[in-house]
């Protein structure tokens, strides 16, 4: 359960802003502000709700102390230091991979950053919709955790970027759902790394994103309800074998989807 509390400073508006009571790399962050309070982090103006809810995403190497910038109403501004604890990435070696994903030539590497940079732009889309309070459910059900996020990669031998998505070992054709309520931003076949991919939005710059899926269910500029099947499980990209990678944003922030609050424990609206 998300656990809330009050952050006591001088004045009474403080006392009503509220924010998990533990921080950690890795976290999105969904907290609630007094009734027209403007908040910054990171350099990047929050959308603040009509209910005061807010979130923004703490990354994989975030410093241990971060500042949340908050100005209220009555004129009065603060800056809260933010405790992150940190967290320790295990190095994981995958073998198997095709080869052409791992060290492709300068004419598939154009390709892919071709494709890294349309996923990027579903990123930047920052809608006052807050399907993110409903919480969110994993992609696959009673599916066997096989990747975890934030680990170093090595793959075929190569040092890589790190893991950011939490992988799922499905059989192929397995159902794929929508975690949360969201817009669909992404939904193509056949990119090279990703493979079959679906973005989903789901308000003040949240995206949940699904790859290496065998088949997609939705169209961009959809409407999903969570729980919606999106596609199905698969093989596609750079993968050895069939299973679903989960990734969690906040903008270009990358988030662990096994910290993103559970369906019904957001509270404090």
């Amino acid at each position: 359960m998300t656990m809330l509390f009050l952050v006591s400073q001088s004045h009474a508006a403080d006392r009503e802003l509220q924010l998990p009571e533990q921080l950690q790399q890795g976290q999105l962050v969904v907290g609630h502000a007094p009734k027209g309070a403007k908040i910054e982090f990171a350099g990047r103006r929050v959308l603040v709700g009509d209910d005061g809810v807010f979130v923004f995403g703490l990354g994989r190497d975030a410093p241990a102390a971060e500042k949340l910038h908050i100005r209220y109403s009555n004129g009065k501004a603060s800056d809260i230091v933010l405790k992150v604890t940190r967290r320790e990435y295990e190095t994981e070696r995958v073998n198997g991979l095709p080869q052409h994903t791992v060290t492709p030539n300068p004419e598939l590497l154009k390709r892919i950053e071709r494709e890294r940079a349309r996923v990027a732009e579903t990123r930047h889309r920052n809608d006052a919709r807050e399907d993110f309070e409903q919480g969110f459910l994993d992609p696959v059900e009673n599916a066997r955790v096989s990747g975890l996020w934030g680990r170093q990669r090595i793959d075929n031998g190569k040092p890589m970027a790190p893991h950011f998505g939490l992988d799922f070992a499905v059989p192929n054709g397995t159902p794929i759902h929508a975690t949360a309520p969201g817009i669909v931003t992404l939904a193509e076949m056949g990119m090279v790394l990703n493979g079959g991919i679906v973005v989903l939005d789901h308000g003040h710059g949240v995206t949940t994103t699904t790859i290496h899926m065998s088949r997609i269910d939705v169209k961009p500029g959809q409407k999903v309800k969570q729980g919606d099947i999106v596609g199905l499980a698969g093989a596609t990209g750079r993968a050895t074998g069939p299973h679903v990678h989960w990734a969690a944003n906040w903008f270009d922030v990358a988030v662990d989807p096994a910290l993103l609050p559970k369906a019904g424990t957001i509270t404090g609206q």
